[in-house]
């Protein structure tokens, strides 16, 4: 059972690497070509500036209904994950000062 479950495992990753190599082979032969890279660098300025008005839409239609958005969100998990560090601290610190 374990030489078949490790033989799978080769077998996944070489088919990751393969996969790979063919990747990066089709981006060189995308990018060999000066004109066209730049058209595929236009292309994807223009998508990332289109998805950057999108979510300031949906932020700004959010805010509207009073529905907390992804940035909102993004930042609680922040605050959290610091509080969440802070009480770690204090929980060692509690730790070290009490007797066993």
């Amino acid at each position: 059972m374990r030489r078949g479950r490790e033989a799978a495992m080769g077998l996944r990753e070489d088919l990751k690497r393969r996969a790979l190599e063919l990747s990066q082979k089709a981006m060189e032969s995308l990018m060999a070509d000066e004109k066209r890279a730049m058209q595929l660098a236009s292309a994807v300025g223009k998508i990332q500036k289109g998805k950057q008005a999108l979510e300031r839409g949906q932020d700004e239609i959010l805010r509207t209904l009073n529905v907390a958005g992804r940035g909102d969100f993004k930042a609680l998990g922040k605050r959290f994950s610091g509080l969440k560090r802070r009480l770690r601290e204090l929980d060692e610190k509690l730790a070290s000062l009490s007797p066993d």
